[in-house]
């Protein structure tokens, strides 16, 4: 084996040009989906304090912000709504009225090539903020079954390209799968949050979307952080269900997860870098600690290393600007 001084493997870090061309993992805006609030209304952009430069938008102008996206080479948004009333059942979110419907009706209208997800929960519609129907105290899993396949059936016929379901219900794909292809809705994708932890990063998007539960916690139904060959069996039901692509949630302290999952599957795997990582960030760049671009750029670009085929993170626009500008 050849040794120093023979081998100087600064040699291809000298330039931007050579670094470049021995770079191994490459980020783009095509690997990004934005998430978006919605809401009824007109005209609205409701700033979210604890998420800096994210907002609540009605549909127009969530169309507005798509377009924008669109223009910088993000392909896809991920629609999340926030109900006008709310019920034991979260029942507006199957009302084909609904923000998020409305949304990808517009987005698709206006932004044809554009790829509209929308997720698939109960927790921002019901009184009791959990993501399912409860029962004795406890989230009935096989009773929000039916209620979660309404949804998706909503959103699909709204002009969904691809359903999230983000309830960690076991046999939810299953039941999603069989009632859009039943309402023919074959051509909907499924992008299941698979691997998705009962985490802490979660607290700034509870308050984007109102959807704190009142009582308890979701330790119940959502992973325990510590476990990771767990998750992997979990992505395997999923994939076995019929999903279209799997989701590990969040990402940053999940690198591990991601990486196993990308060696044991095939599937397509996201990413969600969520609002506690985003918020982490904003803040400290606000403070002037870290430089937030470098910082976002290189999760992003970690989050990718460790196997992700596309991320989602509310990061998306900036990033896309700043990879347009030159990282």
């Amino acid at each position: 084996m050849s040794r120093f001084p023979s081998t100087r493997l600064r040699r291809l870090r000298r330039t931007a040009a050579s670094r470049a061309l021995v770079r191994e993992t490459r980020l783009s805006p095509e690997q990004f989906i934005a998430p978006l609030f919605v809401r009824k209304g007109q005209g609205l952009r409701e700033p979210i304090s604890s998420l800096p430069g994210v907002s609540r938008l009605s549909p127009d102008e969530a169309v507005a912000e798509a377009q924008e996206l669109r223009g910088l080479g993000v392909p896809a948004v991920l629609l999340f709504g926030l109900p006008e009333r709310k019920d034991d059942t979260g029942s507006e979110a199957w009302d084909d009225g609904a923000a998020v419907q409305e949304a990808a009706r517009r987005l698709k209208q206006t932004i044809p090539d554009l790829l509209v997800a929308t997720d698939v929960c109960l927790d921002e519609y019901t009184a009791h903020g959990h993501c399912g129907v409860i029962r004795d105290g406890e989230v009935d899993n096989d009773a929000t079954l039916p209620l979660l396949a309404r949804v998706a059936v909503s959103h699909a016929r709204a002009g969904a390209d691809v359903v999230a379901p983000s309830d960690m219900m076991d046999g939810r794909v299953a039941a999603i799968r069989a009632a859009l292809d039943a309402a023919a809705s074959a051509h909907v994708a499924i992008l299941s949050y698979s691997a998705k932890s009962a985490s802490a990063f979660y607290g700034p998007f509870r308050e984007a979307a109102d959807s704190s539960p009142k009582f308890g916690d979701r330790r119940g139904y959502q992973m325990d952080p510590a476990n990771r060959r767990e998750a992997m069996r979990e992505i395997a039901l999923d994939l076995d269900e019929g999903a279209d692509a799997v989701m590990v949630k969040p990402a940053l302290a999940y690198l591990d997860v991601i990486r196993e999952a990308r060696q044991r599957f095939d599937a397509p795997i996201a990413a969600y870098n969520v609002s506690g990582e985003y918020a982490m960030v904003k803040a400290a760049a606000g403070q002037g600690w870290i430089d937030e671009r470098r910082i976002a750029l290189e999760i992003l670009t970690g989050i990718v290393r460790a196997g992700a085929d596309f991320v989602l993170t509310y990061h998306a626009k900036d990033a896309a600007k700043w990879l347009r500008e030159g990282a």
